[in-house]
């Protein structure tokens, strides 16, 4: 029983840390300093040390944190009573909807801090990123292996396309937030025509060598 409540008060302090850490880089984004979540949580950063162990190991916290409601997120897209366009189409606007709504969030977990004086020296935001895309990868060829049937092959292409998707997503929904060519809903309309194959038939209607 005492083991049992000293586990949820453990948990309870790391959801608390974890907020404090959100409420942070919501406000500084990658410049996002342990010092400076260690004040907003009201305790010294070797504290902060303990619970995390280093600013990857937050880090890592935050990106599970954020990848799960993602996830959450896109497996409803993906399950709502639509056809199938219209469920590609939720599915990348529920991804760009969550990086436009918390940009900074993003920023931090997706791009090294601007100023590197102010970044904490060892850490290399780049390295971490990548398991964060490739769970995503894995996780959404997954929902696409549950929900539709590819074959025989059909775990192996849905890890594929699971993969080619979210790179997708990822690399238009970067360029999409740093530039801001259009609008979200232009974005998703045309990612959604690529999904569906119009690349082929624009170039077969109008007789072009391809690619």
């Amino acid at each position: 029983m005492e083991t049992t409540h000293h586990q949820r008060s453990a948990d309870q302090r790391r959801r608390e840390l974890l907020e404090a850490a959100e409420r942070v880089v919501l406000r500084d984004g990658p410049q996002a300093s342990m010092n400076a979540i260690a004040a907003e949580a009201g305790i010294t950063k070797p504290i902060l040390y303990r619970h995390f162990g280093d600013k990857g190991g937050l880090y890592r916290a935050l990106a599970k944190r954020h990848t799960d409601a993602l996830l959450n997120a896109l497996r409803a897209a993906v399950d709502a009573p639509a056809d199938r366009r219209e469920r590609v189409a939720a599915t990348l606007d529920t991804y760009l909807a969550a990086i436009e709504a918390r940009p900074q969030v993003y920023r931090f977990l997706m791009h090294p801090g601007e100023d590197t004086q102010t970044s904490e020296q060892g850490f290399d935001v780049g390295r971490h990123s990548a398991p964060l895309l490739r769970r995503l990868g894995e996780e959404l060829g997954k929902v696409i292996a549950d929900r539709v049937d590819l074959g025989p092959d059909g775990e192996r292409l849905a890890r594929m396309w699971g993969h080619g998707v979210v790179g997708m997503m990822h690399a238009a929904g970067d360029w999409w937030l740093s530039e801001r060519p259009c609008s979200r809903a232009e974005l998703v309309n045309s990612l959604t025509d690529l999904l569906s194959g119009r690349l082929f038939e624009v170039d077969d209607r109008v007789g072009g060598p391809g690619f």
